[in-house]
């Protein structure tokens, strides 16, 4: 071994380059580009690398990019004679830096067809021994010279015999100003499913109903979809939480006036919805996740811990006495507060209760981020979030005439929805605590529950069927207490003993971008596909997915030859964030795959939760060896 001074431990490079010629006809393909990337870490330097007979990539391959107008950049490849670029490698992605946001998203490229070439490793592949070019069409909104610092993959070999590792290129490029409407064509993945006849997703189709379709027609199905969300386990909680507001009244509540508070309400709630949703698409975060944190759900739940006590009668929340007095011929501005007070808890409940992403939404934010037409965006975002407060509007528009105006009954009623406001406070801490602990705090509302309707009066069928039913509750809250000493973590299934064990999706955590490009990049090199699952603590679909979807055995089938990540968004740190933007997504949950050439099939995408069986399906399309479209961008944004 010569260790002269100067002198690499291996000897002369061209020595080294011999001898990776006549092994790489015996290694793999992942071992060739191991061994360069160890010649490319050593102390050989670019001077040593060119006496051999072969170039630097930086020289077999140049690349340059230009703008062709406002909504367009073209990429050019100069090929040197004697190197190839694979076609499957190349791959287009907007990074600005950590914490840097470009307000433009990039559409699928139109790569040119290649010659077609047996290839050792991968089989038969297209790739381009000439220069090439490539167009990109982008989406932006209206507005001056905007920079786009794009980043380009590539891979390319040798005719003689050496294979380069897969590699980045950081450019930059600058469009002209873009005047008049939004520069925006359809979601890439729609575009290119629909060129093809393939796949497109819900959110896709929703998305470009919003963008090409009549706006009254859009409103309205926005709003029927609205409706739909109502009934999610992420909207009804709201329906306690306005009822006991309606109760906390008193007696003396009208149907006039139980439905204004209800208005205001779902008016506070819409309103909250819209704007930060438009913040959200604007600076590509989730809003809603920066009111997750634990302290703020803390405080949130103690106060419907407060609300409900009250509603039990151990104290009275009103306003002080010398403020009474003054306020005594003010009674027009006294209501008015009381429907601002209102209106601002429908506000907090839209961004701390409805913590969740659905297609809908998705759909309404992606156009935001993609045209800019915030008018177009806010209104449906708006129409979507009056329709999930039509129940609320029931509530209140029935509430004068089911709630008892007078007597016992209208005690009891209360003392009903202060139990429901315990149970909201239980949901929103099981975000933060441990399984264990939240199932044996659900068994505190289930008994309280159970001490009200006991107290009815068995004189009638009403009281008799009421006690059975407070006889019920009240087992399962001792059962829930039981299961949680027992080790319990299911409301549904305290007792683990007698619970039927149920094996989920095993899945790798990753963290920020780095870390999700090296478990890319090992996938690829592996020929293996790919999903990722965004989840997030506070998020109720994605535990809907685990318990429900991934423990689904033909799920499990679907995805047998799957690399599994998982990125936990919880924190919903600088990591997460870049993350989230990378790829345009809004928040949890969202599912992501890739191919097993490493290409992200975005017309997969999952947004929101999904049975088993639609699941399971998509899955085993999305996984497949031969994506739909040759032309998607691995880990382009929508």
């Amino acid at each position: 071994m010569l260790t002269g001074s100067g002198q690499h431990p291996i000897g002369n490079p061209m020595n080294f380059m011999r001898i990776f010629s006549a092994l790489r006809k015996k290694l793999s393909c992942a071992a060739a580009l191991g061994g360069l990337a160890f010649l490319a870490l050593s102390p050989v330097g670019d001077a040593q690398v060119l006496d051999s007979k072969f170039l630097p990539p930086t020289e077999a391959f140049r690349v340059e990019a230009t703008a062709e107008g406002a909504d367009r950049l073209r990429v050019d490849f100069l090929v040197t004679p004697g190197y190839y670029l694979y076609r499957h490698r190349m791959s287009f992605t907007i990074d600005a830096g950590e914490g840097a946001v470009v307000a433009a998203t990039l559409g699928a490229p139109d790569i040119p067809a290649g010659e077609e070439k047996e290839d050792e490793f991968f089989g038969l592949q297209q790739v381009f021994h000439q220069a090439v070019s490539v167009t990109i069409p982008v989406s932006r909104a209206p507005g001056g010279a905007l920079e786009i610092p794009l980043v380009v993959g590539l891979q390319g070999c040798a005719d003689a015999g050496l294979c380069y590792p897969p590699e980045k290129r950081r450019l930059k490029v600058v469009l002209p100003a873009a005047s008049g409407t939004a520069t925006a064509g359809p979601p890439p993945s729609a575009t290119a499913a629909g060129a093809t006849g393939g796949f497109v997703s819900e959110q896709d189709r929703l998305a470009a109903l919003i963008r090409d379709g009549r706006l009254p027609l859009v409103l309205a199905t926005f709003f029927g979809l609205g409706l739909l969300l109502a009934f999610t386990p992420c909207v009804l909680p709201m329906v306690p939480i306005l009822s006991g507001i309606i109760a906390g009244q008193g007696s003396t509540v009208t149907t006039k006036r139980a439905f204004t508070l209800s208005l205001a309400y779902v008016l506070g709630m819409a309103v909250t919805n819209t704007l930060a949703g438009i913040a959200a698409a604007a600076a590509g975060q989730q809003v809603q996740a920066l009111f997750q944190k634990p302290w703020i759900i803390v405080l949130f739940a103690l106060f419907f811990v407060v609300m409900a006590l009250s509603m039990f009668g151990l104290f009275t929340i009103q306003v002080p006495a010398a403020l009474q007095s003054r306020l005594a011929d003010a009674s027009n501005r006294r209501r008015a507060g009381t429907l601002g007070g209102v209106a601002a808890m429908g506000a907090l409940s839209a961004l701390i209760v409805s913590a969740c992403v659905a297609p809908p939404l998705f759909a309404a934010l992606a156009v935001i981020a993609q045209t800019g037409d915030l008018v177009r965006g806010g209104s449906v975002l708006f129409a979507m979030s009056l329709g999930m407060g039509v129940p609320l509007l029931a509530v209140g528009a029935s509430a004068g005439r089911l709630l008892p105006t007078a007597g016992a009954w209208m005690e009891t009623v209360k003392k009903i929805f202060g139990v429901l406001l315990l149970a909201v406070a239980v949901w929103m801490l099981a975000r933060i605590l441990p399984e264990r602990a939240t199932l044996a705090l659900w068994a505190v509302p289930a008994l309280l529950g159970a001490g009200v309707l006991w107290g009815l009066r068995a004189a009638t069928a009403a009281g008799w069927a009421a006690r059975i039913a407070g006889l019920l509750l009240g087992a399962w809250g001792l059962t829930m207490l039981v299961g949680a000493a027992l080790g319990g973590r299911d409301p549904l299934s305290p007792i683990p003993q007698l619970a039927r064990e149920v094996q989920g999706l095993e899945f790798r955590a990753v963290k920020g971008t780095d870390g999700l490009d090296r478990e890319l990049a090992a996938a690829a090199a592996a020929g293996r596909p790919v999903m990722l699952d965004f989840y997030a603590d506070w998020c109720v679909s994605c535990k809907e997915m685990e318990r429900y979807t991934f423990t689904d055995e033909a799920v499990k089938r679907s995805l047998a030859g799957a690399v599994l990540l998982k990125a936990d968004v919880t924190a919903n740190d600088a990591a997460d964030q870049a993350l989230l933007q990378r790829f345009g997504i809004f928040g949890p949950p969202t599912i992501a795959f890739w191919s097993a050439d490493g290409t992200e099939r975005t017309q997969y995408r999952v947004v929101g939760f999904m049975k088993a069986a639609e699941f399971a399906a998509i899955a085993t399309q999305a996984t497949r060896s031969q994506p739909d479209n040759a032309g998607s961008t691995p880990g382009s944004t929508p």
